[in-house]
Formats: structure tokens, sequence, C-alpha cells
């Protein structure tokens, strides 16, 4: 067994002082949960008489006898998400599986699945963040019947799987398998939508042809193909031992693809209470699975959205980690993969050079990553370092491949792509937030211009449609944190930034609200916290305020004297742009946006 990195060993046990008191907290609510509510039997005749009403006949009669197990699948299916549509036939593949092994198995409830590709710069995109939250209090009601042994999770995007863990972890004393649908085929080059994008940007090209290569990219069914915070997710779900090895980027409607589905049935009623291999997932959600998780993240250069999703997943499991955490560790973990937004391929190009099982291999032996920890595979994260095959129509595992088949995608630790990370820490007086660096070439690193301060992205989008940007500058959005208007990405100012960029010009994003899980060339300091809402700095900053960012450093500072920066007050939110704000299902979440904790506390409406 390989020797534990020093940084692994102290961050770990720095998270593992930090949240003693909140961890046993939860370990001992999740003990006394499983003591006194075992699944059904709190249930009358009556209550049982409802919930298998409507089964099938032989599904009826395991449930009436109470010796038969009883599997909840909790869904984010709809038919309008790419990702999610293939989750429509995952139910009868599950149920099929359940009732080969003697169990049953029943759709809890369905959890809503919003795309920010879909509400990108739209009035939807304010519930985007929020909706992660709504999403663990529908898991929770998927199971608050008391009727299952164990659950599956159908999620795949951005804010479903990190809804579904924080609801899952409520149900700690439950075995818990989260289920992938798969990327889509590759279809036009990332490289080239970009280009297309920036020359739309630009008024040099029409309507058109930009949705003709959006339609290229965005093809199929499955995930988006680029290394965002989809695939970010499923990443995080196998390293954190909570899928089957090499389940997370199988293409959809396949037969591999179905066979994991009903084999993550077969293995999570194998993992119920009073069997030999009880895993609630209490269990697998601990501080070195947390750890492991933020290191592959680094090494594999994902979506910085998991600064905060992370963090409240974690919190979700009485586990405390800040954002030091993220970044001392990116210290000293190699940058391993080359996917766009940080390289040119995408991740079914990941896959096919060694994909999951070689990156957590060459983790696994560089000793950064947690080998002792339990997962639904088992005891041990060796089990992911293995790919699934069909061997005559049967599911089986094999050795993952011990060298990449594609260097200029996947790389081992002996030669990375980067020494670190790169994302990292960025503080000073304006608060503190996080940049993403893998896919900033070093001397767009440092940007010291005038901030040119807008309440929102449309108003810098109009700037640039008047010509008003063709200079140094660096963009300040503010008013766009969690409590603001829900934290909605801001992903329409990337074609805008980047093409000033190729021009010449420095350029830089700061901003209390996010950017994507596709940040790219671009520097972006974002999630500064305390938001402008909440009295933070970034809301003294004026246009013509010089901003030097220096993401080499670590440092983000407005170059204003001390004492008037001191005597500053933060500016007020501006008007609404229409008289339609609070529309759309905006003021539905009026409240959650009213207690909603800071993006470093991670956004959260739980409380801490």
């Amino acid at each position: 067994m390989s020797k534990l990195h020093p940084r692994l060993v102290e961050v770990t046990e720095r998270i593992r002082t930090r949240s003693r008191d909140t961890r046993a907290a939860y370990l001992d609510r999740t003990q006394r949960t499983a003591e006194a509510h075992p699944a059904r039997s709190g249930l009358s005749c009556a209550n049982l008489a409802h919930a298998f009403a409507a089964a099938p006949a032989a599904d009826k009669l395991r449930l009436r006898s109470g010796s038969h197990a009883n599997l909840g699948i909790v869904t984010a299916y709809n038919d309008m998400l790419s990702a999610h549509q293939p989750y429509e036939g995952y139910p009868a593949i599950l149920k099929a599986a359940a009732r080969e092994v003697g169990a049953v198995a029943q759709v809890a409830g369905g959890v809503p699945a919003m795309c920010d590709g879909v509400t990108q710069g739209n009035p939807g995109m304010e519930l985007s963040l929020l909706s992660r939250d709504v999403i663990a209090m529908g898991t929770a009601v998927a199971l608050s019947h008391n009727m299952f042994d164990a659950a599956v999770m159908l999620g795949v995007c951005d804010k479903i799987v990190p809804g579904l863990v924080i609801g899952a972890l409520q149900f700690g004393h439950l075995p818990v398998v989260f289920v992938p649908a798969g990327p889509m085929t590759s279809g036009i080059s990332n490289d080239e939508k970009s280009k297309v994008r920036q020359l739309f940007a630009n008024g040099q090209v029409g309507r058109d042809a930009l949705l003709d290569v959006e339609a290229k990219a965005y093809h199929g069914i499955g995930t988006c193909t680029f290394y965002g915070t989809a695939n970010s997710n499923q990443m995080l779900m196998e390293v954190m031992g909570l899928h089957l090895p090499g389940a997370a980027f199988v293409h959809p409607n396949t037969p591999l693809r179905d066979a994991l589905t009903a084999e993550a049935a077969r293995r999570a009623l194998a993992l119920t209470a009073g069997g030999p291999s009880y895993t609630p997932i209490s269990r697998v959600v601990d501080e070195r699975a947390v750890v492991n998780g933020i290191s592959a993240l680094m090494a594999t250069g994902g979506s910085t959205n998991h600064t905060i999703h992370l963090v409240a997943m974690a919190a979700a499991a009485g586990i405390r980690i800040t954002w030091d955490d993220f970044d001392d560790l990116s210290k000293v973990v190699p940058l391993l993969a080359s996917v766009y937004p940080n390289g040119k391929a995408d991740v079914n190009h990941f896959h096919a050079a060694g994909g999951m099982g070689f990156l957590i291999g060459e983790l696994l032996d560089a000793g950064l990553l947690h080998p002792d920890v339990t997962t639904v595979a088992g005891e041990g994260l060796h089990h992911y370092r293995r790919e699934p095959i069909l061997q005559d129509g049967a599911l089986a595992w094999r050795d993952g491949p011990s060298l990449s088949l594609d260097q200029t995608v996947l790389r081992g630790v002996a030669s990375p792509f980067a020494p670190d990370g790169g994302l990292r820490l960025m503080q000073g007086n304006l608060g503190r937030g996080v940049i993403k660096v893998s896919a900033v070439k070093p001397e767009h690193r440092v940007v010291e211009a005038p901030a040119l301060v807008f309440d929102n992205q449309e108003q810098m989008i109009a700037a640039h449609k008047t010509g008003e940007l063709r200079r140094d500058f660096v963009a300040v959005i503010r008013f766009q944190g969690p409590r603001a208007n829900g934290m909605p990405e801001l992903h329409r100012l990337t074609p805008v930034l980047g093409a000033l960029q190729d021009e010449g010009f420095k350029v830089a994003l700061v901003t209390d609200g996010r950017m994507s899980g596709a940040s790219g060339k671009v520097p972006a300091v974002i999630h500064l916290s305390p938001e402008a809402v909440g009295g933070g700095p970034i809301g003294r900053l004026r246009s013509g305020d010089v901003v030097r960012l220096d993401a080499n450093a670590g440092t983000i500072e407005a170059l204003v004297p001390e004492a008037e920066w001191t005597a500053r007050g933060t500016s007020p939110p501006a008007p609404p742009a229409d008289d339609l704000a609070g529309g759309l299902g905006r003021s539905l979440f009026n409240g959650l946006r009213a207690i909603a904790l800071s993006a470093e506390e991670g956004a959260t409406t739980f409380g801490r």
C-alpha cells in the first residue's frame, strides 16, 4: 500500500477535528433512527395497504409478508433534458433485477431536474442553485414513507446529484447507490463550438449559424460531453464510492449500461440491514471520502461549482470543509486530465484513454487518495481501479489500464499536464473567492486594470454591443450571490470576454455569482464571499477603481487607499430591469434566498 501524501493526511485530520462535534451528532442521530425506525416496522395495516395497493400481484405478496426487501427509486427523469431522458426505462430494469433476487422495487418519488444550459441568461437561471435544496427536500419526501430497505438515486446533472446526496444523507441508515445515465456520443468539437460562439458575440455570424453548431454539439441523449458540473458529478460519485466501479461514463441505451443499471439494484439490496454486507450511506460518506472527492476534482480540473456543492454535501453528513481545504489539496495534486474546457477532448475521449480506473489507480499509487474507505462495491477504493465489461452477455470487471491510452487526454502522476490542480483560493480586500486556472494561460493569470462595475450580465452585454468594452478592464458583476438572486451562472459572458482577450485586451471577471462548470480561458474570480447584498466589499467597488487579480499569488485587491476604502459604503442593488421581477416562479424562492448561507458555506438553506 502506498504511503499517503502528508498534505492529504494533514487536510483530512484538520477536517476531522473541525467536524468532531457535528459528525458525531450526525452519526448518533443516524444510529438512533436506524434503531427506532426499521423499514415498515411502524406502519399500520392501512399504511401498508396504501403503499402496495397498485403493486403487481407478486410484488404485493412480497410486501405483505414483510420478509422481502423493498428498494426505493428516486428519479430525476424528464424527457426534455438529454442527460435525464434515458432514465425513462430505468425503473423497469431496476424492478426486474430486484425480483430476480426475491425483492421488490418501487418508484418512491421524483425530483425536479432543470438544465443550466437551457436557462443560461434567462430568469429561470435564478432558480438553478436553490433547486439543489428543493431536490434534497424532494428526496426526503420520497423516502419519508419508511417503506424502503435501500434506495437508488437516478440523477446526473448540476444541482441534481448534490441535491440527491444531501437528501439521501438524511436517511443515513439506508444503503444508497447512485445510478448514472452516461454521456452522449461525441458531436462537433468543443473548440469549434467555442469559436462560433465568439463569432456570434462579435456579430460576425448570425443566429442560424450559432444554432446549427449548438445542435451539432448537443445532439442526442446523455450528458453534455464537456467536463462541466454534470460530468464532475459522475466523477465524484465514483471516487466517493457511491457508484458501481466504472459506471460513470458508459453511454446510455447500451447493453453494458443496462447491465450496470440492473446490477445497481442487486448491489443496493445486498447492502441492507441484517445482511452480512450492511453498508449505509452514512458509512460511505465520511471525511476520507470527501477528501478523495476534492483530490480527484483537482486531478481532473473539475467544476468550480463543487466549491459550493461539496461543502453542502459534506455538511449534510456532519462534515465541515472550507475553501482552504480545496486550496491546500490543489497545491499538491497534479492535473492529470485535459478535457474541455481545460483541453480539446471530451469525456468520451477521457473514458477511452483509461478513464476513472486509470485515474483512481494513479492517485492511489501516489498516495493522493485514501484507499481504506467504505464503498458500495466493498471495503477499499481498489475496487475502482477496475472497469466493467460484458463477458458472454454477463457483467464482469477487469483491471483498468496501467498506462494511459492517449497522453494528450490523460496522463500519469509522473508526467502531468500541470503540477497542481489549478483551482485556487483568492483573498484580499474584496473578500474570499475561487479561481480556476487550469484552462487559463500563464500570461493571463495576472490582470491589473480599471474596474467596470455592472449589476447584472445584461448590462455588460449591452456595453459590449456599443463598443465600450474594447479596452483593458476587470468586469465586476455584483449582486449575483445566493441571497441577491439565487446565484445564477454568468456563462453568457464567456464568449464576450474570450473574444476581447483574443483581440489582445487584458480582461478578467470578478463576481459574487457563479460562472460555470465550464469556466474557461478568461481569469474569473467567482463566488466572492461575503456577497454584495450582505454588505460584502465587492459592493464598494466603483467603475474606474483599479483592481489587481493575481492568480499566481492568490490575491484579489481593489487598489484604493485604505482609509477611502474603509469609509466607503456599499452600493444598493439596482432596481429590477423589468416589471416582471419575481415572475416565472422566482417569487416562490424568496424565502430560500433570504436564509441562504454564503457561497463558501455551500449556499445552503439548511443552516450549519
